[in-house]
């Protein structure tokens, strides 16, 4: 029979009772972020594969530019120059045996006057058409823009024979009027500079003309300004692509006295300017080539990025 003190007593509702705890002991517990921290971990170090991997055969360029035709040949992957040798920079700038040299400063300047030219007329001549086809309302404006998406659509190898024709019908062709006019005006850059004028507040422009601003006046002094992230994007394509052309530069000349950078490589590597392979005069070329846009494109990087989300004005 239960004695008196060995009753429960009722808890009172009012009153706080401890709650019953297991008394079996509970095991060590991993840290909660230990597994999310392995996975980050092990998806870095494959992403540096990957991009290591990417990085190869830059490196492997570098690496053979310094390197002899001998060793080039022997091992094309190694990374240890064995002998280490600046031969190929001398043929490339003139510093060698005469009978060895190679026109690269001819093709150098040719294609740096040529990208100048064809990157200032994109710039300017892209942005007039593209603020034409977004403010100023004319008769065809729709058509205008539909041909203009039409012609983007168009591959360039089907234009390369029409291109030969009318630059031999013009008397340009073989010239540097023939080489840098016909890229003058990009459709793709029109249609960048258009999407980005149409962001832009008409009230900015009311203003303008109010205070007596015409239309070009208006464009050049205060869209223009503010169009700076479209106009950064489109002077880096226009550089790059002006620089890496090479079909139009391949019909629109034939002497050796405009051959650009892109040209000159290709009747390098083809092998009618010198024979056998050598690899690190071709690699080492081609490497010049690159620090160019290379440069440029890591200059405005930020820029470049930046201007694909950025607008002019916020409303």
């Amino acid at each position: 029979m239960p004695t008196p003190t060995s009753r429960a007593k009722p808890t009172n509702p009012g009153t706080w009772a401890p709650r019953a705890t297991s008394s079996s002991p509970a095991g060590p517990r991993p840290p909660r972020g230990a597994g999310r921290r392995i996975l980050l971990v092990a998806l870095y170090l494959l992403l540096t594969g990957v991009g290591l991997l990417y990085l190869l055969p830059f490196a492997i360029q570098i690496v053979t530019s310094f390197k002899t035709d001998p060793d080039a040949a022997a091992n094309p992957l190694s990374l240890l120059p064995n002998p280490f040798s600046l031969e190929s920079y001398r043929r490339l700038f003139g510093l060698g045996n005469a009978a060895d040299a190679v026109p690269f400063s001819t093709w150098l300047g040719n294609s740096v006057l040529v990208t100048l030219f064809i990157t200032a007329g994109r710039v300017f001549f892209d942005s007039l058409a593209g603020y034409a086809l977004a403010r100023l309302d004319f008769r065809g404006r729709n058509l205008l823009f539909n041909g203009l998406l039409t012609v983007m659509s168009v591959p360039g190898v089907v234009l390369l024979i029409p291109k030969f024709l009318v630059l031999n019908q013009l008397g340009i062709f073989d010239t540097y009027a023939g080489m840098i006019v016909p890229l003058l005006v990009d459709a793709a850059g029109v249609f960048i500079m258009r999407q980005f004028f149409l962001s832009i507040p008409r009230e900015v422009e009311e203003a303008a003309r109010i205070d007596g601003a015409g239309v070009f006046r208006t464009f050049w002094s205060v869209v223009l300004p503010m169009a700076k992230p479209a106009l950064i994007t489109l002077t880096i394509l226009s550089f790059q692509g002006s620089w890496n052309e090479f079909t139009h530069f391949l019909v629109a000349t034939q002497s050796p006295q405009y051959q650009t950078l892109t040209t000159g490589l290709a009747s390098f590597v083809s092998g009618s300017l010198s024979s056998g392979t050598q690899y690190p005069l071709k690699l080492t070329a081609a490497l010049l080539a690159t620090i160019p846009v290379a440069v440029l494109f890591f200059a405005f990087q930020r820029h470049f990025v930046r201007s694909a989300n950025s607008g002019a004005v916020k409303e």
